[in-house]
């Protein structure tokens, strides 16, 4: 003989629909993710003069080659904040934005022009330029258009005021775009 609940479903199937309700309770109950401590944890190490923990496992914006005294190879990486705005095709970034460029030598590889048979291809050599960052906190930067500009050389935070003060004198010639060169790569 079959047991029926007071509604008079089979118990197996009550105790599913029960299960099933409270899984979705549960999932509404949960804590929504957000990047709002990933995002401060990195602007506040950049700002202490330290690389943030995972930097390199952010996404990337773009890569650009860049020519003359530079002469490097670089990749432009954003945390959450900045590729929801990127990605949002927004004009100004939101505080918390921290956009990271990394560089290295231009280097032709001889590996790979074997396979082409003609010498053809160009890849990333050794760090080159340091890593760079901008932390965008508007009231706090104000005086630099809202950004924080970083310069880290072998893990080891620039210090010099000249060399960052540079960065917001270059900075400016975008700044009807937020003082940010760099766009998304669709």
């Amino acid at each position: 003989m079959r047991r029926l609940d007071p509604a008079g479903r089979p118990l197996a199937r009550a105790a599913g629909v029960f299960m099933g309700a409270s899984m979705a309770m549960a999932l509404v109950a949960m804590p929504t993710v957000s990047s709002e401590p990933a995002s401060a944890a990195a602007s506040a190490a950049i700002s202490a003069g330290r690389l943030p923990d995972g930097y390199r496992d952010w996404r990337l914006v773009s890569v650009a080659r860049e020519e003359g005294d530079l002469d490097d190879i670089r990749a432009v990486l954003g945390n959450d904040v900045a590729i929801e705005a990127y990605r949002g095709g927004r004009t100004s970034f939101p505080d918390g934005t921290v956009i990271a460029r990394l560089a290295w030598s231009y280097e032709s590889s001889e590996e790979n022009d074997r396979s082409f048979g003609r010498k053809q291809s160009f890849v990333a050599g050794h760090p080159k330029n340091g890593v760079q960052f901008m932390v965008k906190d508007a009231s706090k930067y104000a005086e630099t258009g809202g950004w924080l500009y970083a310069h880290f050389e072998d893990g080891q935070a620039s210090r010099d005021a000249a060399q960052l003060n540079a960065c917001f004198q270059c900075h400016k010639a975008v700044s009807g775009r937020d003082y940010v060169f760099t766009r998304y790569a669709r």
